[in-house]
C-alpha cells in the first residue's frame, strides 16, 4: 500500500480484518491482550489501551465485545473495592498511600496484578474506562445497572487522587502531572455525572472544574495543551482530549490550537510521534496516533487531512494484515533503536490499539463497512 488514494474498498476491508483480529484474540475473561507475542506485552491487557480498543469495536457494533470487556475491568475493581477505600481514606486523612499501593494500570487476563516490574501507577486508564463504559452504553441503549459499583469505585478512586503525580500513557515521568492524563480523568468523571448518586455527581462537577482551571493555569503554551504542567513541550496523546473524549472541542480556540501545534511538530508525511524527545525504538511514528490525529481532524471539519492521516496508517499494515505499534520509516533517534531490539525484540505487531483506532478513524469517517 501506499499513503495516497487508497480505494475505499481497501480500507473497509482492513477495517473488517482488524475487528476480526480484536475479537479474535479477546480473551474468554473478556480482556483486549495489548499485543499477543511481544515480549513485554504479552499476557497483559490495559485498562487506557483496552478502553480505546473496547470503544473502537463498540463503535463499530461489536456491542457484545466491548460490553465482555466492560465486565473484566467491572471485575477487577469490585475485587479491590477495599484497596480503593484504603487509599480514599488515606487521601482524605491527608496521608496519600505511596505510588506502588495505589491501583496498577495493567493486569493479566485473569485479573491479577503482574508480578515482573513495570511503571504500574496511572490514573488515566480508569478515567478512560469511565468515559469508554458509559459512551458504550449510550450508544446501544444499555443499562449501567450491572457496571455500577464499579463506576462508583473508579470515581471514588479518582476524585481522591486525581492531582498526584504519576506515569503518563507511555509509562514516563512519574514525576509531573501530565495534561493528558488529567483530560482523561475530566472525560471519565464527567460521563460519570449522569450516572452516579447526587454527592457523587456534584464531586465529579466540581473535580472537572478543578481541572479544567488547573490545566488553563499550568497546562498550555502558546494557547495550546501542553505536555505536562509547566511544560512547553506537546506530546501526542493530547489529540484524544479533543477527540474522542471532547474535553476540548475541534471548534474551540485550545482545541484548534492544539490540532495545529501536534502536526506543526510531530507529524511527517502523515506519521505522527508520540513527542519530539522520544528514544523508544528510536522514536518511530505510530499509526494510532495518527488516527488520533485524524478524529481530531475529522472533528474539526478537516476530513481530507482525516483521510489522509488515515492513508498513513493504513499504510503500515504488514503483508499478514497486521498492524505495528510503530514503524521506522522517520526515526527521531536512529542510534537508539537496536537497544530497545535487543532488549524486548521487534515492534510489537500486531498491537490491538493500533487496530482499533484505525477502525474507530474509518467509522467517524463512514468508510468502516
Amino acid at each position: 500500500m501506499t499513503t495516497s488514494a487508497i480505494p475505499d474498498v481497501e480500507l473497509a476491508a482492513l477495517a473488517r480484518h482488524s475487528v476480526e483480529l480484536i475479537l479474535r484474540l479477546q480473551d474468554p475473561s473478556g480482556a483486549y491482550p495489548a499485543s499477543p507475542t511481544f515480549s513485554a506485552y504479552q499476557g497483559y491487557s490495559w485498562f487506557r489501551d483496552g478502553a480505546f480498543i473496547a470503544d473502537a469495536v463498540s463503535a463499530y457494533g461489536e456491542a457484545e465485545s466491548a460490553g465482555r470487556f466492560h465486565d473484566w475491568c467491572s471485575g477487577i475493581l469490585t475485587a479491590r473495592a477495599g484497596v480503593v477505600a484504603e487509599i480514599v481514606a488515606a487521601a482524605a486523612a491527608g496521608e496519600p498511600v505511596p505510588d506502588e499501593r495505589m491501583l496498577a494500570t495493567r493486569f493479566t487476563f485473569a485479573g491479577a496484578e503482574g508480578t515482573d516490574e513495570w511503571w504500574d501507577f496511572q490514573l488515566d486508564g480508569y478515567g478512560t474506562w469511565l468515559w469508554a463504559v458509559v459512551e458504550h452504553a449510550q450508544r446501544h441503549g444499555l443499562s449501567l445497572e450491572p457496571w455500577r459499583p464499579a463506576i462508583e469505585l473508579a470515581v471514588d478512586y479518582l476524585l481522591s487522587s486525581w492531582q498526584r503525580p504519576c506515569f503518563d500513557w507511555w509509562e514516563e515521568h512519574a514525576e509531573h502531572v501530565h495534561v493528558s492524563t488529567l483530560g482523561c480523568i475530566a472525560a471519565g468523571l464527567r460521563a460519570a455525572e449522569a450516572v452516579v448518586d447526587a454527592a457523587r455527581a456534584d464531586a465529579c462537577a466540581d473535580a472537572v472544574a478543578r481541572i479544567r482551571s488547573l490545566i488553563a493555569r499550568g497546562g498550555m503554551t502558546n494557547g495550546h495543551l501542553a505536555k505536562w504542567l509547566g511544560s512547553t513541550e506537546v506530546d501526542a496523546s493530547l489529540a484524544a482530549l479533543v477527540s474522542p473524549l471532547g474535553v476540548y472541542p475541534a471548534d474551540s480556540a485550545i482545541g484548534r490550537a492544539t490540532i495545529s501545534a501536534l502536526d506543526e511538530q510531530l507529524a511527517v508525511d502523515g506519521g505522527v510521534h508520540r513527542y519530539l524527545l522520544d528514544t523508544f525504538f528510536g522514536g518511530g511514528q505510530w499509526p494510532l496516533l495518527s488516527c488520533f490525529l485524524g478524529l481530531a481532524y475529522a472533528d474539526a471539519g478537516e476530513t481530507d487531512r482525516a483521510r489522509q492521516l488515515l492513508e498513513w496508517a493504513a499504510s503500515t499494515v504488514t503483508d499478514t494484515g497486521d498492524l505495528p505499534e510503530q514503524v521506522s520509516r522517520h526515526l527521531l533517534f536512529p542510534d537508539r533503536e537496536q537497544e530497545w531490539i535487543d532488549r524486548w525484540g521487534t515492534v510489537a505487531t500486531p498491537l490491538l490499539w493500533s487496530h482499533a483506532m484505525l477502525v474507530r478513524l474509518q467509522v467517524r469517517l463512514g468508510e468502516a463497512r
